[in-house]
């Protein structure tokens, strides 16, 4: 086990240096991802001189950084980032455009209507991330068009993302929130429409009234041809490879392989646009470059994020931390507070839903049964909480993916944003935590006839 010179104390320093360290940034526009790297560097090297053993520091970090999870999510910015390239080359975002003002999808509509699209893709395929790849790059550039408000249209995208990924049967956290809790998982997504609907109807609201704002002058795109819209082929492929439950990484490079054809047998794209060498300057260029350079930046810094993740997760701190409020809890309401308050200090502390979910979910279920909660009740308030905070705060993937999504945008018009303002227009995370809070305060859903503890399987 790892220790810290200061105890409790001391193993939290590092991670208060980052969080001090990125909100600033965030409050002051942090360009992107890369700005947060000396920040985690920082935050590491005040973790190593504050560790008592620090070969074993060195060997935490290696172990949260060699996390499949970890794998699997570089792979995903980095194929992602080269498919998202191909498609902006072949002119299909301004092309998109031009569909989307065609058929008079502006403003508020245009934004309602991404919220919807992504909200549909998220809960089919159970993948926020997956989502946020796919139609972050597509629909965020191509709302220019429609004069939204860029501000309200990237966190639609990001909101209908956050709202499938509550309400997918096959979530991640949908699986191990109702497993940890002797839950069937088709009750409690049923049990759970009774929070999701009316905060997402109200996010929606919201979404279309912000996005019908001020959003300046509709952006000019270049091109008015409807020939791109044959790669309209690559998206449905991708995401009919998601439905059907296929491997994200095999679905990202199935994309790369059928828009990297079609652009070259429609003449949208040359080889020498795919790749070139650089004469007498030993270097290279073209989109697939620009696809990879373009992840370099969340790549780097989920790396190192997780890295320093891997060092709480050495310690006893989210274990003691869970001991310590077992006892604490004198009623109903007041252990579904500690339930929620326990798995949020989770997820902040482990920036990982899942990990969130599984830690914490034993005292859920020993809190929540003393005091006869039901297990729906239970795994649907640890889903609903840990799909909340790591979708608005500016330090977590999802905002950061969003963000780097609009970076994208630039030449085509549409301004960058920073992870801090893309979760801030969060509206479907916002409604959620307000929710989950009335829900606790009020006993909103807490009585379920036929769905008590002792009726479900475990």
């Amino acid at each position: 086990m790892l220790t810290f010179r200061g105890g409790i104390l001391g193993a939290l320093t590092p991670f208060a240096v980052f969080l001090a360290g990125v909100t600033a940034l965030a409050l002051a526009g942090a360009p992107d991802e890369k700005g947060f790297w000396p920040v985690l560097l920082l935050a590491l090297i005040v973790g190593l001189l504050l560790a008592h053993d620090r070969a074993r520091y060195a060997e935490a970090m290696l172990d949260g950084m060699s996390q499949r999870i970890v794998m699997i999510m570089v792979c995903a910015w980095l194929f992602a980032g080269v498919l998202g390239s191909l498609l902006a080359a072949s002119g299909f975002v301004s092309a998109l455009a031009w569909a989307a003002q065609s058929l008079g999808l502006t403003g508020g509509a245009y934004v309602g209507a991404a919220f919807v699209a992504c909200a549909l893709v998220s809960t089919a395929t159970g993948t926020s991330f997956g989502t946020i790849l796919v139609a972050g790059p597509l629909l965020y550039p191509a709302g220019g068009a429609s004069g939204a408000a860029p501000a309200a249209l990237m966190g639609a995208i990001l909101a209908g993302a956050t709202w499938g990924d509550s309400m997918s049967p096959v979530s991640d956290t949908t699986i191990a929130s109702s497993g940890t809790q002797g839950a069937d998982i088709g009750g409690t997504v049923r049990a759970r429409l009774r929070y999701a609907l009316p905060a997402g109807l109200v996010a929606l609201l919201v979404s279309v009234l912000v996005g019908a704002g001020d959003g300046g002058a509709p952006v000019t795109f270049i091109g008015r041809s409807a020939l791109p819209l044959v790669m309209l082929v690559v998206p449905v492929v991708v995401l009919a490879m998601l439905f059907a439950k296929r491997h994200l990484i095999e679905a990202l490079l199935v994309g790369i392989l059928a828009a990297t054809v079609l652009a070259l047998a429609f003449g949208l794209v040359s080889t020498q646009d795919l790749m070139r060498v650089e004469d007498g300057s030993f270097s290279a260029s073209g989109a697939i470059l620009d696809g990879f350079n373009r992840a370099i930046g969340v790549s780097v810094f989920t790396l190192l994020l997780m890295a320093l993740v891997g060092t709480i997760q050495a310690t006893d701190l989210l274990p003691r931390l869970i001991r310590s409020v077992e006892r604490r809890a004198t009623g109903a309401r007041a252990a579904e507070a500690w339930i929620v308050g326990t798995v949020s200090a989770a997820v902040l502390l482990t920036t990982h839903s899942v990990v969130a979910v599984l830690m914490t979910g034993p005292f859920a279920k020993a809190t929540g049964e003393q005091h006869g909660i039901s297990a729906y009740r239970r795994a649907n308030l640890l889903d609903l909480t840990v799909c909340t905070w790591p979708f608005l705060l500016p330090w977590f993937l999802p905002t950061i993916l969003a963000s780097g999504a609009t970076r994208d945008a630039v030449p085509l018009g549409m301004p960058a944003l920073s992870p801090f303002t893309v979760g801030l227009y969060n509206t479907y995370a916002w409604a959620l935590v307000l929710t989950v809070a009335l829900a606790v305060i009020t006993g909103y859903g807490r009585e379920q006839r036929g769905l008590a503890a002792e009726d479900v399987a475990t």
